[in-house]
């Protein structure tokens, strides 16, 4: 019979932004792409250290993209719209 493996516990960190919030960038078309990385959860090992004895962390991330095209309009079939407002179809974005 195996030994159950030992559990490496963690210490919640709080973290802040310290940068920019996007990374943009241009395309060739005049189409600009926003990227943002966030950390959901960070974590450092109470008893756990890497082999070369530096700290062990957990980190969960999550990434947004955003995409503005060039001529900044967009479409939706209105049956998708939460909340209709009262605005005649066409003029909610232009």
């Amino acid at each position: 019979m195996s030994q159950p493996k030992e559990k490496i516990d963690f210490k919640l960190l709080d973290h802040e932004r310290t940068g920019t919030e996007y990374v943009s960038f241009k395309l060739e078309d005049g189409t600009i792409v926003k990227v943002k990385v966030d950390l959901d959860r960070v974590g450092i090992a109470t008893n756990y250290k890497n082999p070369d004895g530096t700290p062990h962390y957990a980190i969960n991330t999550s990434v947004k993209i955003t995409v503005i095209p060039n001529e900044r309009k967009f479409s939706m079939e209105p049956d998708s719209i939460k909340g209709k407002s009262s605005a005649p179809p066409g003029q909610m974005f232009s």
